[in-house]
């Protein structure tokens, strides 16, 4: 069961993971982080796939936790969106921004 206490416990963390995310995107190199000029352009090619995959796993997550501030806002969180049953309270501290109960994970 979803306690007021426990609610803004989760509430603080998700606002952390979102915080915390939006820096590392911040702080991903982009295409202008590279010189043209640089001697071995096929690295720079890779560590320019490896930093958009990066970003996008890291776009991913945030917008998992922006859903479940979403959610809070609403009054919906805690909710399985499969079935609508709530999601037991170890699960969400363990996974604030999970959208399923374990049942359909």
């Amino acid at each position: 069961m979803l306690t007021a206490d426990l609610l803004t416990e989760l509430r603080a963390a998700l606002e952390a993971d979102r915080d915390q995310l939006r820096q590392q995107i911040a702080g991903l190199p982009g295409e202008s982080d590279f010189d043209e000029n640089h001697a071995d352009s096929g690295q720079v090619a890779a560590e320019l796939g490896e930093g958009r995959v990066l970003a996008g796993a890291l776009g991913d997550q945030l917008a998992e936790v922006e859903h479940a501030l979403e959610k809070m806002d609403a009054g919906t969180y805690g909710l399985c969106e499969a079935d609508g049953e709530p999601i037991d309270a170890g699960r969400l501290e363990a996974m604030p921004a999970t959208r399923f109960c374990i049942d359909h994970a």
